[in-house]
């Protein structure tokens, strides 16, 4: 299966982003709203500056405790930030994801950021794909 089917399948339209100068506290807020575990920090409205999820702030809570609602954005995101494409292969990047320790990827395409997906996402995908390859071999086996 291909990123671009994770993205389909989720029914992502838009990605959820925010400016460095967006304030933790705004950003904690925005993530429990939508629900979600990591926004994208752009820094002139198109590219990618960097990434703020759970873990860094968690990271800065045990740091700094509450005070660090104040900081911003800028100030605790992840700058290097790994990005798949539509047409890379779920194994490839759960291997990325796993190598790098990280929970979330933008996809970008042609330059432009067209979603973002989860390590969730990509073990879902991956065990629908097992799945159907196990309905497959059943199948042959049984004579279907």
């Amino acid at each position: 299966m291909q990123v671009m089917q994770i993205l389909k399948d989720k029914g992502q339209t838009s990605v959820i982003t925010v400016t460095p100068d967006t304030s933790l506290a705004d950003v904690v807020a925005t993530l429990s709203a939508k629900r979600i575990g990591a926004v994208v920090v752009l820094a002139d409205g198109h590219n990618v500056a960097g990434i703020v999820s759970e873990r860094d702030i968690v990271r800065e809570v045990a740091r700094r405790g509450a005070a660090c609602l104040t900081l911003k954005a800028s100030d605790v995101m992840t700058r290097e930030i790994k990005c798949c494409g539509p047409m890379d292969s779920t194994d490839e990047v759960m291997e990325r994801m796993t190598a790098g320790r990280f929970r979330h990827m933008p996809v970008r395409d042609k330059g432009e950021m067209i979603g973002v997906i989860s390590i969730g996402d990509v073990v879902k995908a991956r065990l629908a794909e097992l799945h159907m390859e196990k309905e497959a071999l059943t199948g042959m086996i049984m004579g279907n």
